[in-house]
């Protein structure tokens, strides 16, 4: 007899309180890149794309975080992809959505973060249904509040 273990998704939402995306996302794909695993960040189109892709060569003078995009190629070897499609070429384990951008593939990671500017009320407000539908589905969901200092406290 041949049993199967049924995996869901682990999904969490991180609400940026005190710092922009581009300040946050390198400690966040940093952590995520210690665990080993290919990272997909998906943005809501190719110009934020590549201004994350900019923002990550040039955040810190002393750090680097190896990615890549359509215009540097070899995706399958990039250990992080950044694109604005719903896309797995390098067999990531963990997606990070940016902007409000959604994936139908969720079943292909074991970990999605949702990244929520506290700015953007319209994706925060996206985000609760969002969390309805994952929960009905089965997923367990997690969420993180930016503290004042940087830092993360789980609330949910």
């Amino acid at each position: 007899m041949v049993f199967y273990k049924f995996y869901m998704t682990e999904i969490r939402f991180y609400h940026l309180k005190t710092q922009r995306l581009e300040q946050a996302l390198p400690q966040i794909l940093s952590k995520a890149l210690g665990t080993g695993k290919k990272i997909v960040l998906r943005a809501p189109d190719d110009k934020q794309a590549e201004r994350l892709n900019e923002h990550l060569w040039t955040y810190a003078s002393d750090s680097f975080l190896p990615h890549g995009t359509t215009k540097d190629g070899f995706a399958g070897q990039q250990p992080i992809w950044l694109t604005d499609k719903d896309e797995n070429p390098n067999g990531a384990g963990i997606l990070v959505l940016t902007g409000g951008t959604t994936s139908e593939a969720l079943g292909d990671y074991d970990l999605c973060c949702e990244m929520l500017e506290d700015h953007d009320q319209d994706n925060i407000a996206a985000a609760r249904a969002r969390w309805k539908e994952y929960k009905e589905a089965g997923h367990d969901i997690t969420y993180w509040q930016q503290t004042e200092t940087g830092g993360w406290d789980k609330k949910a």
